[in-house]
């Protein structure tokens, strides 16, 4: 069997980043007729859940490779039986497996990369912005004009959130973060920021709101924020759960008076574990009605910024992961292949 290099975790699992390392894993192959393309990767993007499976926390989809990684920017290596043609540049989604020298993907899961665009600007779109797609559009239904709250606001998927609540017609978008620096940053990007360190952000929601609450909120908090959350909700309101960062049970009786008294709608999502057809389906409607607004910059053009915290070569994945644990970065973190 052809190997390739990967980044692979000392025993399989590890809470420590220093146990990453680049080794040899098994080259994936096409069968023929497979609608599958194989790209040789150049960039690919670091988040949460890699550090969650990393550590063993986080059960993979089925038929995902255990390879962490889940968005990358390369050039086809083999197309296939898909429209791509060989050298072709590309970015996409994967179930697993971007933290290597080639990946097999679903042809439908990958968009060619426009000339102007850098592989690490691509590397940067498909987690985030994704994400912050179908939380704001496919599941919250955001129109124009709606009051929109996001957590972690200076994360990349809530830095991509402010700015497509914006670019498609929020009438106010809140951003919660936990330092000035980032309170500064999401502002700048159009969120009225609040400290939630310094400030009870439901208190400050609906003085924002003139007390009506807000009409889509965007969580990866969980159980901490619970109750703060449904405060904040309005009358109808929309609330998508993206992650558990700060736990997945509450602590003593949770009042669910309001979830029927404001018939507030509530969904959990975790984009990794939805079908193939779905996630393709995503990525083209994505590219289609906001890919334009999302690399207009890279040509220098108005547009929403990608916000790139910091490059990475992989040689130094652990140092990648280190400053993502310690929460030290506001946006996006790459790794490029050397």
């Amino acid at each position: 069997m052809a190997q390739m290099r990967a980044v692979l975790i000392k025993n399989g699992k590890s809470d420590s980043a220093q146990d990453l390392y680049i080794g040899e894993a098994e080259r994936p192959t096409l069968e023929q007729g497979d609608d599958r393309i194989i790209v040789k990767i150049k960039a690919f993007g670091a988040n949460r859940m890699d550090i969650m499976q990393r550590r063993g926390m986080y059960p993979l989809p089925p038929g995902a490779s255990t390879i962490l990684g889940v968005e990358f920017s390369g050039t086809v290596e083999e197309p296939g039986s898909s429209d791509f043609k060989k050298d072709e540049p590309v970015f996409g989604l994967a179930t697993g497996g971007a933290y290597a020298e080639y990946i097999s993907v679903p042809a439908g899961m990958c968009t060619r990369k426009p000339d102007h665009v850098s592989w690490e600007q691509a590397a940067a779109v498909p987690e985030n912005w994704l994400t912050a797609w179908q939380a704001l559009f496919v599941i919250s239904e955001m129109k124009e004009g709606s009051k929109v709250l996001i957590h972690a606001g200076a994360s990349g998927v809530g830095l991509a959130a402010i700015q497509l609540a914006k670019a498609f017609g929020a009438g106010l978008v809140i951003a919660t973060a936990g330092t000035d620096d980032k309170i500064s940053f999401v502002e700048q990007h159009g969120a009225k920021g609040i400290n939630y360190k310094a400030q009870d952000f439901p208190t400050e929601v609906l003085k924002l709101t003139q007390d009506s609450g807000v009409d889509v909120l965007v969580d990866f908090i969980g159980a901490s924020y619970w109750e703060k959350n449904l405060k904040s909700l309005a009358r109808d309101g929309r609330m998508v759960m993206l992650g558990l960062m700060g736990g997945a049970k509450t602590e003593g009786p949770t009042d669910l008076s309001q979830i029927l008294y404001k018939r507030v709608r509530i969904e959990g999502t975790t984009l990794r574990s939805r079908s193939l057809e779905y996630q393709t389906n995503l990525l083209q409607e994505f590219s289609k009605k906001a890919l334009d607004k999302v690399f207009a910059r890279c040509n220098g053009d108005e547009g929403l910024d990608l916000v790139i915290h910091k490059v990475y070569d992989w040689k130094d994945v652990a140092a990648a992961h280190e400053e993502m644990e310690q929460a030290k970065n506001i946006g996006k973190i790459i790794l490029t292949i050397s």
